[in-house]
């Protein structure tokens, strides 16, 4: 009986280390494992002077990554939703574990010291988000969907989600992060999620030409659908809460914003207020760690807030797409709930960005 293939391959070849996500049946869903393998290749890669650049993509045909191992999360989150759990339980958990480990990822990707090309193609959610839009070099194609989807699950747009959104301007991230719904490359490049478009049936020969140092060849993307909405959206999604965004929506009254009012009600109430208050407060934080601090905190919570296992249930385990949150309406979660999400942890829980350091720098 053959072994099971590496969940992620890497090579080099001419002086460009390749890192490939190796799970094509589950999207390249990235695990523990898999966040701590990119890690080490691509810290050896950034002080090995025979390396010019690196290269991020998917198996398949699918997507380059569908967001983390969630099911492994339901886990956590369901039991540590019940009973008198705290902070230092939820920090043991194997969740955590695997956050502070992405989360370090995610900021070495962001500092990455040589060109970093992430070929974002097809399916490209959550932690996929976190591997790539961070990078100096991001490349999109006809087959891209890119979205943040975590408030459909009662959790918040992490991996620097929260960091990427919030500069975004005329409250186009805010509408991408509460309606958790997908972009395309044309979307993404406008928002500036992206760099390049190429597309599919082209990337091996563009990818094949490139060598670190070159400008990316590149085609046009076309017109942003999501930007030419931006008049209504920055109307509408100034809102000082959830609930003052959705009734703005009904005023409006067009299709569109109606649709959007729609989307965000049927997400978890809270998990929603927690996001926008994350986009607002990181938006004055330029440093993508401290955001990621912040994500951490909120992250920790989430596992203890029943809506995450409720909304993971719903989605994935069950697929019933009909979870019961805990509020019954966006107008009835307090400030107070909110804030005990944003309360700093005991110091030694704290997510430990100070000690990490980037090769080459």
């Amino acid at each position: 009986m053959a072994d099971n293939p590496a969940s992620v391959l890497v090579k080099v070849v001419e002086g460009v280390g390749t890192i490939t996500l190796n799970r094509p049946k589950a999207i390249n869903a990235l695990d523990h494992e898999m966040a701590l393998a990119m890690e080490q290749a691509l810290l050896g890669w950034a002080v090995d002077s025979e390396i010019t650049g690196a290269v991020v993509r998917g198996a398949g045909e699918r997507g380059l990554c569908a967001g983390g191992d969630i099911v492994a999360i339901h886990r956590d989150a369901a039991m540590l939703s019940t009973g008198d759990k705290t902070d230092a339980d939820a920090a043991a958990s194997p969740s955590a574990a695997f956050w502070r480990d992405e989360y370090r990822l995610n900021t070495l990707i962001s500092r990455y010291p040589k060109p970093y090309v992430a070929i974002m193609d097809g399916i490209v959610m959550g932690g996929g988000v976190g591997i790539s839009a961070h990078g100096n070099t991001r490349v999109v194609t006809d087959r891209t969907k890119l979205g943040m989807p975590e408030v459909g699950i009662g959790f918040i747009p992490d991996v620097g989600g929260t960091h990427l959104l919030s500069k975004v301007p005329d409250e186009l991230g805010t509408y991408v992060a509460l309606t958790a719904g997908t972009i395309r490359a044309a979307d993404a490049i406008a928002i500036g999620l992206a760099d390049h478009y190429i597309p599919a049936d082209g990337l091996a020969a563009a990818l094949e030409r490139w060598k670190p140092g070159q400008a990316f060849p590149g085609a046009d993307p076309g017109e942003s659908a999501l930007t030419d909405q931006r008049g209504w959206i920055s109307e509408a999604f100034a809102g000082d809460s959830v609930a003052d965004i959705i009734a703005r929506c009904r005023e409006l009254g067009t299709p569109e914003a109606t649709k959007a009012a729609d989307i965000i009600e049927a997400k978890s109430p809270l998990a929603a207020a927690v996001t926008l208050r994350a986009l607002r407060e990181v938006a004055s934080r330029d440093d993508l760690a401290e955001s990621l601090r912040v994500e951490y905190r909120l992250a920790l919570r989430s596992l203890r807030n029943p809506d995450m296992a409720e909304g993971i249930r719903a989605q994935v385990i069950d697929k019933d797409r009909n979870p019961t949150w805990r509020h019954a309406d966006h107008s009835s979660v307090t400030a107070a709930e909110v804030d005990v999400f944003f309360e700093p942890l005991p110091v030694e829980l704290e997510l430990p960005i100070e000690a990490w350091g980037v090769p080459g720098e």
